[in-house]
């Protein structure tokens, strides 16, 4: 599956000439300021001191700092995407359940592997807790074809039928956002996680997590597929 299915809008700097240079030099210093401050704290002067370059260019290159910060975004989802892909090139006639292993596997690595911008983990993280004004581009971009996907894949293992309007059942969003908020978890709690159990989160301790949180997955989607006496319960 490309990953530019995964990234419409969203482009690549360029950096064969002095003036991408400069954008890139941009792209990858506001990274480090937007991780470390959120959206709205950084300031354009912040950014550029950082770059080594004059306030102007943020204009001349992105029209202000939402532009910038939407290319931030492009620049470095590209980068996860195209290093951890969610399906991690399985063939088309890989399983459902080898297709959620390679999503939740692709998930943890864009966040916590090695091999991307350090900041990239931390973006996303405060991307999604606090929602900038570019969250609507990140949300069509990027978000709604991962989730749609992974939906996908949900409905699969659930043996559902996708209904006429095109929208999942609420228990497939659901469940879909329970696989999501599991691996966050390990982000958002790396530091709390690493003093309860102190190795680091290298690739074979990711490998393993990945491995629980698919078991634990199926375990719940078999629980609440239609037919299990879980599913037929009456809640208040």
């Amino acid at each position: 599956m490309s990953a530019s299915i995964f990234l419409r809008g969203f482009d690549m700097p360029e950096s064969s000439t002095h003036r991408e240079d400069t954008k890139t030099r941009l792209i990858e210093a506001a990274g480090d300021v937007f991780a470390q401050h959120g959206f709205r704290a950084s300031t354009v002067r912040q950014i550029c001191k950082r770059a080594r370059t004059h306030v102007g260019s943020v204009n001349y290159h992105f029209r202000d700092k939402k532009g910038l910060y939407e290319a931030v975004f492009g620049y470095s989802l590209q980068l996860a995407a195209s290093k951890y892909p969610p399906d991690l090139g399985l063939t088309q006639e890989a399983t459902a359940e080898e297709k959620l292993r390679a999503y939740i596997h692709s998930f943890l690595l864009r966040f916590m592997a090695e091999g991307l911008p350090a900041w990239h983990g931390k973006l996303m993280a405060q991307e999604i807790a606090e929602p900038s004004g570019a969250f609507d581009q990140v949300l069509e971009n990027s978000i709604r074809p991962l989730y749609t996907y992974l939906a996908g894949i949900v409905r699969e293992l659930m043996h559902e039928e996708k209904s006429p309007d095109g929208d999942e059942s609420e228990t497939t969003f659901l469940t879909a956002l329970s696989i999501v908020g599991q691996c966050l978890h390990h982000h958002t709690a790396r530091h709390i996680i690493e003093a309860l159990r102190p190795p680091s989160f290298d690739p074979t301790r990711i490998e393993r997590i990945a491995d629980h949180i698919t078991r634990f997955s199926l375990g719940g989607i078999l629980a609440l597929a239609p037919g299990a006496p879980l599913a037929k319960e009456k809640r208040v």
